[in-house]
């Protein structure tokens, strides 16, 4: 979760798209004009789940996104899977 959300920040799309399930994958990672990501908060981990706050900035002003997701191992790495329902 802190390397996605690291790449994330630092622009570094390749690592997201290599740690995203490819069944979930979308085909574009381009994020918002904009979109700057300022701070993670790991909330819960637990087994294949993962709670956390992801902080941002954008033209608009801050945000947060709140998230439960599913991470599976896939050839011996973690890769993110989609969001708890």
């Amino acid at each position: 979760m802190r390397s996605r959300f690291s790449a994330y920040a630092l622009g570094e799309l390749d690592h997201v798209f290599r740690t995203w399930h490819p069944r979930t994958r979308p085909d574009d990672l381009t994020p918002g004009p904009g979109l700057t990501w300022t701070r993670l908060e790991v909330l819960d981990a637990s087994g294949d789940e993962v709670e956390f706050r992801a902080h941002y900035e954008t033209p608009a002003g801050p945000g947060v996104l709140h998230e439960r997701s599913t991470f599976e191992r896939r050839g011996g790495r973690w890769v993110y899977v989609a969001p708890v329902p």
